[in-house]
C-alpha cells in the first residue's frame, strides 16, 4: 500500500513543471520586515517599520536606527518581527546593539526563520548586486489596512551593481545602485548567489538631477559586530558562480581526470606489452635452449647406441655370442632412448597465460557499492557552494547501501546511491549520493518556498523507512518515494557541493561530523 501511495504522488507531481532554482527568491525567505509599536495605557499611538535578515533561525541583524524607539521607551514600545511566508508574527527582543556602527540583533521569541549566510570573500566593483526589503513607498502604495504591515509579504527586489567601497565616520560601507528607500533599512544587500554582502542603512538625496546611490554597511562590519555580540553565523569565502558554470568546471575536471586515467592506462598497458614481451623473449630464449639440449642429448645416446651395437656386431664376428647380447642390447636401448628424447623435445614456441584473468584465472567482477570508512574533503572547483560552510566529511558505508550505520541510501538509474532528506524544521531538501566506487560523494541543497517544501513533505510521508534495511520490497518503495520527490523539486539545485573521498585506513581516527 505504501508503494503504491508513493507511486500515485510521484504520477500527480509529474505534472507540476519543473522550476529552476532561484537564489534570489530563496535568500528572501530569510528577510522579515521589523516593526516597532509604541502604547500609551493600551492603545497605539506610533509605528515603525524597516527590515531584517535571519543570521540564525531565530535571530535577526537589522539597523540601530530602527529599533532605536525600543531602546528609549523599552517599557512602551514593543518590538516585532514579520517573516516573508506563513500567517503570523511574533514577538521579539533586542539582544545586542551597536549604534556607531547602526546595527542591532534581535531574537524572535517563538517561530523559525531560514538563516541566510554571509559572503566575506573579496568583492570587485561592478558585482550585480540585489536589495530585498520592504520599501515604504510600495507600503503606501499596496497597503490597504494597518493589518497589511504585519502580515507575512514576499520582500521586494531592487538590482544593482556595486560603485565601490567607502569609509562612512569610520564605517566600511559599500555603495550600490540597488535602488532603495525608507523601510529597506536594515535589509540585505545580497550578491547573484542570495548570500548576504551589507545591511542597507541610508540613500543619497536625488536634488536637481543627482543620481540617487545607496549604502550598506559591510560585511567587514557586520561579521564584528556579530562577533563582539557573540552569536555565531555561516560564511562562505567562494565566489559565486552559476550551476551551469559549475557543472562546465565539474565536466572540465572530470575530463581533466579522464585523460589522467586514461594516459595512466595506456602508460599501465604499455608497461604490460613491454614486460610481456620481455617474458615472451625469455620464455623462447628458455623453450630454445631446452629444446637444443633435449636434441643434443639425443644425439649423444644416438651415438653411443651405434656404437654399442657396432661392438656387438664385432663381438658376435668373433663367435663371442654373450658380449654380442650385451652390447647389442645396450646399443639397442640407448638409440630407442634417443629416438624418444628426439620425438618428445620442446616446442620453440613458448606458452604464456592469456590476458584478462586475474592471478587465479577469475574474471574481474563489476565494483560493488564500496563498503569502508572514508575521509571526503570538498572540491570547490566543482562545487557551487552558497550557504554551507565546508569541513571534512566522514562517511561509513554498510553493506546494502547503509551509511553511517543510520541511513539508508538507494540506488539510482544513474548507478549511485542516493538519499533524500525532507526535514520537518528547515525548508531544505537535500539530495546526498555518493558513487558506487565511493571515490565521489555529492551534496545537492534546494532552498524551497513554504509551498513546495510542503509538498516535498507530503510525498515523503508515503513510505517510512527507519534506519537500514536489505529488506528488497522496502529499497524499492524507497526508490519510487525518492523518485517522486525528485518531481516536485526544481529542475536544479541551489548549491552543490563535490567531495572528493580516500578510504580510511583501518584504525584511523576521523574528525568529528
Amino acid at each position: 500500500m505504501t508503494r503504491l501511495i508513493a507511486l500515485l504522488l510521484a504520477l500527480l507531481s509529474l505534472t507540476l513543471p519543473a522550476r529552476a532554482a532561484d537564489d534570489i527568491s530563496a535568500a528572501s525567505r530569510s528577510v522579515v520586515r521589523v516593526v516597532t509599536v509604541a502604547m500609551v495605557d493600551g492603545e497605539v499611538v506610533g509605528f515603525g517599520h524597516g527590515s531584517g535578515i535571519a543570521i540564525s533561525p531565530t535571530r535577526i541583524v537589522t539597523n540601530a536606527h530602527v529599533v532605536e524607539s525600543a531602546v528609549r521607551y523599552p517599557g512602551n514600545v514593543a518590538l516585532g518581527v514579520v517573516p516573508s511566508e506563513g500567517q503570523k508574527s511574533y514577538a521579539a527582543k533586542l539582544i545586542a546593539i551597536d549604534t556607531k556602527r547602526d546595527l542591532a540583533l534581535i531574537e524572535m521569541t517563538e517561530g523559525r526563520v531560514p538563516a541566510a549566510a554571509l559572503y566575506v570573500g573579496p568583492f570587485e566593483s561592478g558585482a550585480d548586486v540585489v536589495a530585498l526589503g520592504y520599501p515604504g513607498n510600495v507600503d503606501l502604495a499596496t497597503a490597504r489596512s494597518s493589518a497589511d504591515y504585519i502580515t507575512p509579504r514576499t520582500p521586494v527586489r531592487s538590482e544593482g551593481n556595486l560603485s565601490n567601497m567607502q569609509a562612512i565616520d569610520g564605517i566600511a560601507s559599500l555603495v550600490h545602485t540597488a535602488k532603495i528607500a525608507r523601510g529597506n533599512s536594515g535589509g540585505p544587500l545580497v550578491d547573484g548567489c542570495g548570500r548576504v554582502v551589507g545591511i542597507n542603512t541610508f540613500i543619497t538625496r536625488a536634488d536637481d538631477g543627482d543620481s540617487p546611490f545607496a549604502f550598506a554597511i559591510s560585511n567587514r562590519e557586520l561579521t564584528r559586530f556579530l562577533t563582539d555580540a557573540g552569536q555565531s553565523f555561516t560564511s562562505i569565502g567562494t565566489a559565486c558562480l552559476s550551476l551551469a558554470d559549475a557543472d562546465a568546471r565539474d565536466r572540465a575536471a572530470l575530463d581533466a581526470s579522464a585523460r589522467a586515467a586514461a594516459q595512466a592506462n595506456a602508460a599501465k598497458d604499455a608497461a604490460t606489452r613491454l614486460d610481456r614481451e620481455l617474458r615472451t623473449a625469455r620464455a623462447e630464449q628458455d623453450a630454445l635452449a631446452a629444446r637444443e639440449n633435449r636434441i643434443a642429448l639425443a644425439g649423444v645416446l644416438f651415438v653411443i647406441g651405434a656404437l654399442a651395437a657396432g661392438a656387438g656386431l664385432m663381438f658376435y664376428g668373433q663367435k663371442n655370442l654373450r658380449n654380442a647380447k650385451i652390447a647389442g642390447g645396450a646399443g639397442a636401448v640407448l638409440i630407442l632412448a634417443a629416438a624418444i628424447l628426439f620425438l618428445t623435445r620442446p616446442s620453440a614456441q613458448a606458452d604464456l597465460p592469456a590476458d584478462g584473468p586475474d592471478a587465479d584465472g577469475n574474471a574481474t567482477l563489476p565494483a560493488a557499492l564500496a563498503e569502508g570508512r572514508l575521509l571526503c574533503t570538498i572540491r570547490p572547483d566543482r562545487s557551487r557552494i552558497t550557504i554551507s560552510e565546508t569541513p571534512d566529511v566522514p562517511v561509513t558505508i554498510g553493506k546494502d547501501g547503509c551509511v553511517n550505520g543510520r541511513t539508508q541510501y538507494a540506488q539510482g538509474a544513474d548507478g549511485r546511491w542516493q538519499r533524500i532528506l525532507v526535514p520537518n524544521e528547515e525548508a531544505t531538501v537535500t539530495i546526498a549520493s555518493i558513487d558506487q566506487a565511493g571515490r565521489e560523494y555529492r551534496v545537492d541543497h534546494y532552498l524551497l518556498d513554504a509551498e513546495t517544501m510542503a509538498k516535498a513533505r507530503e510525498v515523503r510521508a508515503g513510505v517510512a523507512i527507519k534506519g537500514c534495511s536489505a529488506n528488497p520490497d522496502q529499497l524499492a518503495a524507497l526508490a519510487t518515494q525518492q523518485d517522486a520527490i525528485r518531481s516536485v523539486l526544481p529542475a536544479s539545485p541551489n548549491e552543490r557541493l563535490v567531495y572528493e573521498c580516500q578510504k580510511l585506513a583501518a584504525g584511523a581516527a576521523a574528525p568529528a561530523p
